[in-house]
This record gives structure tokens, C-alpha cells and sequence, in this order.
């Protein structure tokens, strides 16, 4: 019962803040030693995790559990413990083990510094293996140069800082994220957007057309084109390879945008074209956040990550060997160890892309068992972050129901099913990323249950 699994949960974080309390007593004690004082602390914390390790051994407890907090006004986040989770933008980015106790060991603000040496850059540094991890990162994406950066928007900063001049056109999607538009705003430039066809989706006549548009209009082509592979309102896949051939028939350069697919599914940036590939740690490489990698061509790299030609003209210094759109150095400490320790499951997970798409239709079918509920991105799926459209179905309950739209998200709730938008009735996104066959089914089941409970057509 949930009860019972909320009091596992309880005690299991009992334990992991006994041990970090205890952590921090050995932290303060001498290197020789602890005092008589803190080996007395030490081991009342002991004996408090003995307590907590012996509630665990006697299992579930029906009892009502009693959440630790963190400090005060902070409480404990177990959404991923305690239900599932099909909110859109969190599904891929779920730590994995190794991220988490990457995050314990390295959580300190410049951990990743202990052992900085000459040149005095993230990318060089070998303990831990910084820089191969950023060689990694250019072959996982079939790029040749790649770096860590504070989420996509800051990779697609770097690429329009660096491309883009004042009042230049870029071409972006109709369904282009906002972030996108802020880059290009920052550098200076104006959004021109390519119309959607009747599947909301670009297309290469239509890619041609808009820059064949913009050459007349603006009278030079555009500078950049930013393209996403799977956007971020539909996930619906958009012709990348085909799109970015068009642009370099006008030598346009390309930043594919992975942020909903590097680190989920396969992604070969040279084959597909692109001259950049930017992807979302955070989003779909199981990673904190902020987190991202930026890859590029040998063709762009020395101008995207260009080093600092600048000199003081009183003390005539010079940091050459730092990067301008990396500010010197980009993620630190926990972030990006955890980033790390996640990469070699990413990897592994990317493989079992066809599995989950399966397992997002398996998920669709069932869900459209209720008579009046759709699917408004293309069907059937090719990604695991769908929208839907209940205006026939939830909705209706909804505009007879005293909570009104809430009723759905705290139906699911119950159920031990969160990251729905609350409110949300009409259309709506959620992501099936990473959930069990069982999970799958639990969930179908749950929405059915739902629909049953309050008279709508199940088939």
C-alpha cells in the first residue's frame, strides 16, 4: 500500500541524513583523529542510524510517515521514490545511482578543482577525467570538438554570440523552444520562422521557400539556422537531415537541437548534417541541472571556442588559454561529476531507443481505449513525450466537477501518478522516458480506472 512504501521511504532518507551528519563530524575533526567530544557525537549518530536500519528490517510500516526536512522551508522531494513520474521535461533526466553518489562526493563548489593543473582549464583537466570525458561527449554525438555547458541555451549562445551580427536573419522552426529566440535576440539578430505543414511539422519545400524569403527580404542569407529534430511542443520529428541539406545548399550553417534526443536515442550530428549539435544534460543525459554539451566540426571550432585575445592595459595581463563563450570554465563540482557518472548508462540507454518508443505507443493504445481521447502529435509515436487532448473526455468531468480541472491531477495522485499539469484537462504533454513495462501498464490502467469512476466510455 502507499502508506507503507511512504514510511520506507521516510526512513530511507533517515539514513542517508544521519550518515551525512555523521559525514560532517568526521569533516571537522583533525586529520590525526577525533576528539573525545566529536567520537562521543559520532557515535550517537551511530546509534541513531541503528534505529533507522532497524525500522527498515521490520519493512512497511502502515503507520502515517513523517517526512524529514532538509532545513526549514525546505522539504524532502520524493516525487521519483514514491510515484510515477510523467512529467515532460523531468522523465530522461532522472538521476542514476552513480549520479547520486556522484552528488554526495563532489557536491563541494570547485571539487572538480582538486587537481587542476597548467593550462588551468575545465576540458584539460585529467583527475577526475574531465578531459576524456569531454573527448567522449564529441564521439558520442559523431562530432569532432565538444564541451560541457550550463544547460542547451547556453550552447546555443556560444553558436549565435559567435555567428550571428546585428540584425542578422536566423531561421528556427514555427515550434522553435523560447530559448532559442533569447540567443538570438542576445546576439543581436532577428527570429524568421519556417512555417508548419498540416502535421505540424517543418518541410524541406517549405525550409527553401522561407530562405529563399529572407535572402529577398533581409538581402543576405541568414547567418544560422537552429533546427529541432523533435520539438518540444508536439515531439513530433522533423526531417533534420533533409531540412539541413537545404540550408547548405545556401551555406548556411546548422545547429541541430537535441535537447529531446541527446542522450535518449542515437544521434550522429555529421550524418545528419549539422554543424553543431547542442543537447540537454538535464533534460535527456540524466543529469542535474543545469547541464548540456555543445559539439562542433573542426570547420567551427576554433571559432566557437575561441580564447581570449584581451589585455589589461595597466597590468598587461593575458588568459589566453581561456574560452570566451565558455567565460573560462563552465560546469563545476557535483554537476558535472554527475554528469560524468551517468554518461556510461546514457550510452548504454541510447541503444534501447526503439523499446521505448514501443513502449510509448503501448502506453497511446490503451490511453485512446477512452472513447473521445486523442493524440494531437503524430501517431503513431516516435518519441516518448506526447500531447494529448482530453476536451472530450477529462474536460467534460472537469466542467461538472468541484475541483474542476484538478480533479484529474489529484485522481492520479491517489494512484501514486504525478507530473501532470495541474489544471490541465483539455491538452496536455506528458513523457513515458524510462518507465518499466509494468509501470507502462499500471499507468494505462490507472487512466482507465479513472475514466470508469466517472462514467466516461471505455473500450
Amino acid at each position: 500500500m502507499k502508506g507503507s512504501k511512504d514510511h520506507l521511504i521516510e526512513k530511507t532518507f533517515e539514513a542517508f541524513f544521519e550518515l551525512e551528519d555523521m559525514r560532517e563530524i568526521i569533516r571537522r575533526s583533525l586529520p590525526t583523529g577525533m576528539s573525545a567530544v566529536e567520537e562521543d557525537a559520532f557515535m550517537k549518530s551511530t546509534a541513531n542510524l541503528k534505529s533507522v536500519i532497524e525500522a527498515l528490517e521490520k519493512g512497511a510500516s502502515e503507520k502515517q510517515a513523517n517526512f524529514p526536512q532538509i532545513v526549514d522551508r525546505i522539504g524532502l522531494r520524493y516525487r521519483e521514490e514514491g510515484n510515477i513520474n510523467i512529467q515532460p521535461i523531468q522523465a530522461a533526466g532522472r538521476l542514476t545511482p552513480e549520479a547520486r553518489k556522484a552528488l554526495i562526493s563532489y557536491g563541494d563548489g570547485y571539487s572538480t578543482c582538486d587537481s587542476c593543473r597548467k593550462p588551468f582549464r575545465l576540458d584539460k583537466i585529467s583527475r577526475p577525467p574531465i578531459a576524456d570525458f569531454h573527448e567522449e561527449l564529441a564521439g558520442f554525438v559523431n562530432m569532432d570538438t565538444a564541451r560541457v555547458v550550463p544547460g542547451a541555451r547556453r550552447g546555443f549562445q556560444a553558436v549565435t554570440s559567435s555567428l550571428v551580427e546585428k540584425d542578422d536573419p536566423v531561421i528556427v522552426s514555427s515550434l522553435a523552444h523560447y530559448t532559442e529566440f533569447l540567443a538570438v535576440e542576445a546576439a543581436g539578430g532577428k527570429i524568421r520562422e519556417i512555417p508548419l505543414d498540416d502535421d505540424n511539422k517543418v518541410d524541406v519545400d517549405s525550409t527553401a521557400e522561407k530562405i529563399e524569403d529572407v535572402i529577398r527580404e533581409d538581402g543576405k542569407p541568414p547567418s544560422l539556422m537552429m533546427m529541432d529534430h523533435f520539438d518540444y511542443q508536439y515531439a513530433n520529428e522533423h526531417d533534420i537531415k533533409s531540412i539541413a541539406g537545404v540550408a547548405h545548399d545556401y551555406d548556411i550553417p546548422v545547429l541541430y537541437n537535441g535537447a529531446y534526443t541527446v542522450g535518449v536515442m542515437p544521434v550522429d550530428g555529421k550524418k545528419l548534417g549539422a554543424d553543431f549539435v547542442v543537447g540537454s544534460g538535464h533534460k535527456s543525459m540524466a543529469s542535474p541541472a543545469p547541464s548540456g554539451v555543445l559539439a562542433t566540426t573542426d570547420e567551427y571550432a576554433d571559432l566557437i571556442f575561441r580564447t581570449t585575445q584581451m589585455k589589461g592595459d595597466v597590468t598587461g595581463r593575458k588568459f589566453g588559454i581561456k574560452e570566451v563563450e565558455m567565460m573560462g570554465c563552465t560546469l563545476m563540482g557535483g554537476t558535472l561529476l554527475a554528469m560524468m557518472a551517468s554518461f556510461p548508462h546514457v550510452k548504454k540507454r541510447t541503444q534501447n531507443w526503439d523499446e521505448e518508443v514501443r513502449n510509448s505507443n503501448r502506453f497511446m493504445e490503451e490511453f485512446l481505449k477512452i472513447e473521445g481521447n486523442k493524440v494531437i502529435s503524430e501517431y503513431p509515436r516516435r518519441h516518448t513525450l506526447t500531447k494529448v487532448d482530453t476536451t472530450q473526455t477529462f474536460d467534460k468531468v472537469a466542467k461538472e466537477h468541484k475541483r474542476r480541472g484538478f480533479f484529474l491531477s489529484d485522481e492520479l495522485s491517489k494512484l501514486g501518478i504525478v507530473g501532470m499539469f495541474p489544471g490541465a484537462t483539455r491538452a496536455w504533454k506528458l513523457n513515458t522516458y524510462g518507465l518499466s513495462r509494468e509501470k507502462i501498464d499500471y499507468l494505462s490502467d490507472a487512466f482507465k480506472e479513472i475514466a470508469v469512476k466517472y462514467n466516461l466510455n471505455v473500450d
